[in-house]
């Protein structure tokens, strides 16, 4: 699996097959024997798109016997618990893929690829099956981009073997042919076909240390150049080489898996504690805009009620008889002032108000929508941590804290080999 850094690197892992066991249950994985699949991520109607660049003619164990019984391969010298099954798979971000236009771009890509394995096996002959899976969807990506994309990649099921050559012992009649080549076998071996090669300087030399011992190449590095050189020569120049050093061909499927549901988790548990605080933001602002509200109709109704006063006018005063106009006393001309005084302001205040009220009534709106949106997105959330507190903090403090001890503290030592597939 590439990193997530906007780079498109070739990846290669070489994985033992060590028991029939392992053998049975790689075989019914990439030929897609099983009914049903415990990764979620295969999509069984897919499963026709995947390609076989090689077909096994019987099963992975019937065709070893079958070369080892036609003399294709020699189990000679083998140890009982020997390694004679291995496992590459060849892969690219899935990005890579999704960016060339998918499925047809991924099927020409390992159609070069698998050229590439036969190389790196020592001949098609030795390879039992060799699949591209086109049927397993890349669930970040699909959630990501709101459409299905899925993971292409290849699974090539090979005998690793040696040409060996055997000799005539001393005990030969013929003592012309003692120490000759007798027969020249192609031995399985996984040890010989994996040893590690020496660095070569710029003549083509072995380099040497500082004790004058050779500097020596892993067998994981000499497949990753292996294959990304073959891929170059392919035509494919917009990919990079995996990364050296990089240590994630020491995660397991099941690590890998925890580890990407790990990050899963802990960005759902963030999304949910912003949910939460954006919740309680909003409702904070909800209140305070509600008591905004009650403040500013109180206020136009005390205005109101003054305005209401003015009535008291007509009250006033005595009307002359003669002339009809109306005779105030001091007392009364100097209320009548105030009152004039009053209601012109008090108007201009009443436009103020009427205004800020319609402004509020408005916000109160759009914040009760909010507060709406909000609740309904996290109620789930909410109910489950409500009805259940307890469990709820101990399902997640448990699978993050065993995700973690997994990851960090308790990589199992690896057998030799072993690599992620993905």
């Amino acid at each position: 699996m590439a990193r997530n850094d906007g780079i498109d690197r070739t990846v290669a892992r070489n994985q033992d097959i060590e028991t029939a066991d392992d053998l049975a249950k790689v075989q019914e994985h990439n030929e897609r024997e099983k009914d049903s699949y415990s990764n979620q991520d295969i999509v069984p109607e897919r499963s026709s798109l995947n390609i076989h660049f090689k077909e096994p003619t019987a099963g992975y164990e019937e065709m070893f016997a079958q070369m080892e019984q036609d003399k294709v391969i020699s189990t000679r010298g083998l140890k009982a618990d020997a390694v004679k099954y291995g496992e590459l798979v060849f892969d690219v971000n899935s990005a890579y893929f999704y960016n060339h236009s998918g499925y047809e771009f991924a099927k020409q890509f390992y159609a070069d690829a698998y050229k590439a394995a036969v190389e790196i096996v020592g001949g098609e002959k030795y390879i039992l099956s060799a699949v591209m899976h086109a049927d397993e969807r890349n669930r970040a990506m699909s959630e990501a981009l709101g459409e299905d994309v899925y993971h292409y990649h290849l699974h090539v099921v090979y005998i690793p073997v040696v040409e060996k050559q055997i000799l005539w012992s001393k005990r030969c009649k013929d003592e012309a042919l003692r120490g000759t080549v007798k027969v020249t076998i192609m031995q399985v071996s996984r040890s010989k076909k994996w040893e590690s090669k020496p660095v070569l300087d710029g003549d083509g030399n072995p380099m040497l240390n500082t004790k004058g011992k050779k500097i020596l190449k892993s067998s994981y590095s000499v497949l990753q150049d292996d294959f990304f050189n073959s891929m170059q020569a392919a035509g494919y120049a917009d990919v990079e080489r995996g990364e050296r050093g990089s240590t994630e061909e020491h995660l397991t499927v099941t690590q890998f898996k925890v580890q990407a549901e790990t990050q899963r988790l802990e960005a759902v548990t963030a999304q949910a504690e912003q949910a939460e605080q954006a919740l309680a933001t909003t409702t904070a602002a909800a209140d305070k805009k509600e008591k905004e509200l009650k403040s500013l109709q109180k206020q136009t109704k005390e205005v109101q009620r003054l305005n209401l006063t003015v009535q008291d006018i007509e009250d006033m005063g005595k009307v002359n008889k003669f002339t009809g106009n109306i005779t105030l006393t001091p007392s009364e001309c100097n209320l009548l002032k105030g009152y004039a005084e009053n209601s012109f302001l008090y108007r201009a205040e009443n436009v103020k108000l009427k205004d800020q009220l319609a402004t509020a009534t408005r916000n109160a709106s759009k914040w009760k929508k909010k507060y709406d949106d909000l609740f309904a997105e996290v109620k789930s959330y909410l109910d489950a941590v409500k009805l259940a507190p307890e469990r709820v903090r101990a399902f997640l403090n448990s699978i993050l804290t065993k995700a973690k001890e997994t990851i960090e503290h308790k990589q199992p030592v690896r057998r030799r080999g072993q690599d992620m597939e993905l």
